[in-house]
């Protein structure tokens, strides 16, 4: 047997541990594509893919399209075209036949794992996969609590090494599962991962042409921790560095097959290996062509909103306000669509516009001493650091500290052997105490636990903008316009400025949830967009800023002023910053915007209330509920979230305004004219287009395949390492994606799983030239993970990207 990794074993695993998407941990909770590893192969086969490896849906189960033909929601006239543009060799009777019938189990590569199970006594042990998920988490919870398991092994080897030394010292193993030899059997085991997957590799026999496949299955097996190490490589590498523990993983996974390959015991199971290796050959490509019916049940499903949406979208433009009272800049978010819909019926001569929510700045925020928050996409890396400043700076920071030093003294308590049964105890009276209280006196939580900042304070703290995170070097002026320049260009706001513009961010107030930061952004980095809003509304204010932009070719009248504000997506309730900042002459401006804002409010909470069941209730009461659900630790629904998700419009809002698009669409902002070089289009392709692809597909898979890629029951949820993730009851894999009651009322599905259906409004040549450069966008187009529609700047007709070419749309409005 060799310890040495050849170059192919090690391109092996590289292109297994690519295949796993990152997961965010719960402080930066962002939305994350599942399937990221994936884009460069057309979907059906990286479902077909998935599904021979571990058993992994894309589409929904046939019941349930037959449920939506039932309903009409799916016709016939939806089948015939999704076979047209699929070029499928199916008939549309072929497809209705199959419809009347659930789709057939599909075979799945069988691992070491599944072999041993399959001769093994069920009724006295546990299953082997289960009891080896169970003991690889316990091994990746002691190495991501960064020292909450006090006890446990030196974390010099590495997770593979942490693995290896509790293994030797595990007596559970024979007393559980009736295996003999465990300590030993690790203890001989190689000490590295490398010479671990060499080992393995050359005792099981593996070949190179299904090394990247095992590989693969054996990740997607612990498929939760699996992305937890994605995401420290992913962060690693953002920041210039490398991170391996995905290999260790990897390794520590195939060290329990080889473990069990030599000491099981069961009968033939060399033979029984052989045959199954065997079997993987082609496993892919025949569930890719039993699957095929599902995929154009799908592509007509999808259709069957595309549709009615491109005729909403054709044709000519609203006609525009020369001169707004005031522009409100939100974020792309689809639960800004209804709010800014809401705004402009309250104040009808508002312009609203659409900007990525963390307005440009790529900032961390400085929440403590030697703490940076991320306050930005997880596609980018932050540049400057953010402080605060005001009167109350030194108080807040030294009850900043006192907190961690005592939440330091818990978590050294609570990691330690001793504490394993007394810390609930300890805590129980306190707990109890808190627990009454937040029922029978519940107060709403704040946007953001790390910010107490705000606008009724009698001495605000103001965040502004620091060093250079890389450097330490204070932004010039050349430098801070610079970035006022690109993201007053990003926004297509370079012209025509209201007296007031407000940036507003936002945030969702819920208590008790351990997922809470995806709520409050799908993107940046699972933060409130307030620090954001304020940092860009004081650079835009600044004089020096103003007029150094005129070098830009931008000119910020001196009578407009920029108030950063924030939304809370569960109340609908918005809140100005800053207002002691505010000129005397605006003050009757802010009167009636926030008048408006309030009129607003009240309109998209009338909007949301029927899908939350309080359609009965009357304003007042109404909003006293949603104030409820926001501080309720019970509440499992404080709102919808980004569900039912299926759009991103970029365009004027001349092109949406009016519209009625029922919180489904992502809005951005663009004007073509003004974007010379289409540098602000690339700019949206590249990157905001990328990040609600991850919306969409997180919500997406989530439904599609729960078990896999959703995180469970929420009731259930127990956080794992301080902040890592969280686990479904007890124990088990690390729970990615979405909580069911985050998709699910109950009764039903409410996130309807349609990819996502981008509509661009700018001329082909421009797209196309867009395409051919990135090869992101090129495969999320050609490879079906998004659709792509062009919306003519002349004359409103809409085209589809189908190969390399358009087509005109047949929209049915």
């Amino acid at each position: 047997m060799s310890d040495t990794v050849s170059d192919s074993v090690m391109r092996a695993v590289e292109t297994a541990s690519a295949r796993i998407a990152p997961a965010w941990p719960l402080d930066r909770l962002i939305a994350v594509n599942p399937w990221w590893g994936y884009v460069d192969r057309p979907i059906d086969e990286a479902a077909a893919e998935l599904a021979a490896l571990s058993g992994a849906r894309l589409t929904m189960p046939r019941s349930w399209f037959r449920a939506r033909y039932a309903s009409s929601a799916l016709t016939d006239a939806h089948l015939v075209r999704a076979l047209e543009e699929l070029g499928s060799s199916l008939s549309l009777n072929d497809v209705r036949s199959a419809l009347q019938f659930d789709a057939p189990t599909l075979p799945v590569g069988l691992l070491v794992t599944d072999l041993v199970d399959a001769t093994r006594e069920t009724q006295r042990h546990a299953a082997w996969r289960d009891f080896v998920v169970e003991h690889v988490s316990h091994a990746c919870g002691a190495w991501f609590g960064d020292g909450q398991a006090a006890w446990s092994a030196d974390r010099d080897g590495g997770l593979y090494g942490l693995w290896s030394d509790m293994g030797q010292r595990d007596a559970g193993v024979r007393l559980l599962m009736g295996l003999p030899g465990f300590r030993r059997a690790v203890a001989a085991l190689p000490q590295e991962p490398q010479q671990l997957i060499a080992c393995a590799v050359d005792e099981l026999a593996v070949p190179s042409a299904l090394q990247a496949a095992y590989f693969t299955a054996l990740l997607q097996s612990v498929s939760g921790w699996a992305a937890a190490c994605a995401f420290q490589r992913w962060d690693a590498r953002l920041a210039g560095g490398d991170d391996d523990q995905i290999v260790h993983l990897l390794a520590t996974r195939l060290a329990w097959e080889l473990v069990l390959y030599r000491t099981s015991g069961a009968p033939g199971l060399a033979q029984r290996w052989t045959d199954a290796r065997r079997e993987w050959v082609g496993l892919a490509d025949a569930v890719r062509v039993a699957q095929s019916v599902d995929w154009v049940l799908q592509r007509a499903l999808e259709l069957a909103y595309q549709e009615p949406l491109a005729g909403q979208l054709a044709g000519p433009r609203h006609a525009a306000s020369t001169t707004p009272s005031v522009q409100a800049v939100f974020c792309i978010d689809v639960r800004s669509e209804v709010m800014r819909r809401a705004l402009e019926a309250a104040q009808p001569t508002a312009q609203t516009l659409g900007f990525a929510g963390f307005f440009g700045m790529p900032i961390a925020y400085q929440a403590a001493e030697g703490v940076l928050r991320p306050q930005l996409p997880g596609l980018l890396s932050p540049a400057l650091a953010v402080a605060d400043s005001g009167a109350r700076v030194s108080a807040v920071q030294r009850e900043r500290s006192d907190g961690a030093a005592l939440a330091g003294a818990w978590t050294s308590f609570a990691g330690s052997a001793a504490s394993t049964f007394t810390a609930v105890e300890a805590t129980g009276l306190g707990a109890a105490v808190s627990l009454l209280r937040m029922t029978f006196a519940p107060t709403a939580p704040a946007l953001d636990p790390l910010r107490d900042a705000l606008a009724t304070s009698d001495s605000p703290l103001s965040p502004r903008l620091g060093a250079s995170i890389a450097d330490g070097h204070v932004p010039t002026l050349a430098e801070r316009t610079q970035l006022a320049a690109n993201a007053l260009r990003g926004m297509s706001l370079t012209r025509d400025f209201a007296r007031l513009v407000a940036l507003v961010g936002h945030g969702a107030a819920t208590c008790n949830n351990p997922q809470a930061a995806g709520l409050a952004c799908g993107a940046c980095g699972g933060q409130s967009g307030e620090v954001n809003a304020r940092v860009a509304a004081a650079l835009l204010n600044d004089a020096d800023v103003r007029d150094a932009l005129l070098a830009h070719d931008i000119r910020i009248p001196g009578t407009t002023h920029f108030v950063p504000a924030l939304h809370d997506t569960v109340t609908d309730t918005v809140s100005l910053f800053d207002l002691a900042d505010v000129p005397a002459t605006h003050r009757d401006d802010v009167i009636a915007f926030e008048r408006a804002l309030a009129e607003a409010g009240r309109l998209a909470r009338r909007e949301r209330a029927p899908r939350l069941g309080l359609a009965h209730a009357d304003d007042d009461a109404l909003l006293g509920a949603l104030r409820r659900r926001a501080a309720d630790w019970s509440e499992v629904r404080p709102e919808w979230g980004l569900a039912r998700n299926a759009a991103f419009v970029v365009a004027p809002r001349e092109r949406t305004r009016g519209l009625v698009l029922d919180g489904r669409s992502f809005l951005h902002e663009y004007r073509w004219q003004d974007d010379i070089g289409f540098a602000v289009l690339t700019l949206i392709l590249t990157a905001p287009m990328v990040v609600t692809n991850w919306i969409n597909l997180q919500y997406y898979a989530s439904t599609v395949d729960p078990v896999r890629y959703g995180s469970g029951d929420k009731v259930l949820h127990n956080v794992v390492g301080g902040n890592v993730g969280v686990v479904e009851g007890a124990g088990g894999d690390l729970r990615i994606g979405l909580a069911l009651q985050s998709v699910h009322d109950g009764a039903d599905w409410v996130h309807e799983p349609l990819r996502l259906s981008v509509f661009v409004e700018a001329p082909a040549a421009a797209i196309d030239g867009i395409i051919s450069a990135h090869a992101v966008v090129r495969q999320l187009v050609t490879n079906g993970w998004l659709y792509l529609y062009r919306i003519d700047p002349f004359d409103g007709q809409i085209y589809a990207r189908r190969a390399h070419d358009w087509q005109l749309v047949r929209a049915r409005s």
